[in-house]
């Protein structure tokens, strides 16, 4: 496995992968890699003939800086996971070598990245786009992999690939969970012990949620699981949205199909952010 962190590499082998007609599948993360990150990798390795990944923790992204400061750096070992998980190329590129200017640039999505993780992280979703932009052009991917935990990021992406004409396929992958439901993310490293055992009790909720989808209204529901969370000792809740799968606007009256359940917890100091499909 090759290991590229200057642009000028990452780009060479790219464009070199493109003209000999070879098709390549790209994984962006953040690092402090799991099960989820290279279920993402081995899908890719199933659909084309290369497969490359970034390991960049943008700073651009973290509307929180003690968020940022605290976010897990473990690169050697997700280079060994990425080995072994039959990815051909990764890129880790510096802060400076991504941005060696000031990041002026601003994208408009318009309803889409003002509710939910919009509303509670300014900025965040604009500097998303600016590292997937960035990290496409670099990359030149035939098709891009990106986990559904972050459903409103794949929106986004999307809406991104639509709006600047990016020739690559976004590849929606289902969220991976743990054996008791937790959705695998990066944080859950930083979990204690005490709140890793309380997390599973957002999936639990979100199941909940969907049993009473068919019989009752989206106020209804957001009611339910808003008291759920009320007095749980150490679990925060955020907030509880029940949105169209496609545009994220708030549904209140009655379900129908395509409408998910987003939630955002607090289990101390790590926010935690899962969603389901209701119907």
């Amino acid at each position: 496995m090759l290991v590229f962190e200057t642009i000028k590499e990452m780009h060479t082998w790219a464009g070199s992968a493109r003209l000999s007609g070879k098709s390549t599948g790209f994984v962006p993360t953040m690092g402090a890699l799991h099960e989820g990150h290279l279920s993402l990798v081995r899908l890719a390795r199933e659909q084309n003939d290369l497969v490359s990944a970034s390991i960049f923790v943008n700073p651009i992204q973290f509307n929180n800086p003690d968020d940022l400061k605290k976010y897990p750096r473990t690169l050697d070992r997700d280079l060994e996971m990425l080995s072994s998980a039959g990815c051909d190329v990764v890129f880790t590129p510096s802060v400076e070598e991504m941005y060696p200017e000031k990041v002026e640039k601003q994208y408009e999505f318009g309803d889409l990245a003002t509710v939910m993780e919009g509303a509670f992280r300014p900025g965040h979703f604009n500097g998303v786009a600016v590292v997937v932009h960035r990290l496409f052009d670099i990359a030149v991917p035939t098709r891009a992999y990106f986990g559904e935990k972050d459903y409103q990021q794949l929106q986004i992406i999307k809406a991104l690939v639509k709006s600047e004409k990016l020739e690559v396929e976004i590849i929606p992958c289902p969220i991976s969970r743990e054996a008791d439901g937790l959705a695998r993310s990066s944080r859950n490293e930083r979990l204690s012990p005490q709140m890793r055992a309380a997390a599973p009790y957002i999936y639990m909720v979100l199941k909940e949620a969907k049993s009473l989808a068919a019989a009752h209204t989206a106020a209804q529901i957001v009611n339910f699981v808003t008291k759920k969370f009320e007095d749980h000792p150490l679990l925060k809740l955020e907030y509880f949205s029940i949105a169209n799968a496609d545009n994220l606007q708030a549904v209140s009256g009655v379900i129908k199909p395509d409408t998910y359940g987003f939630i955002a917890v607090f289990a101390g100091d790590i926010r935690l952010i899962d969603n389901i499909r209701l119907i």
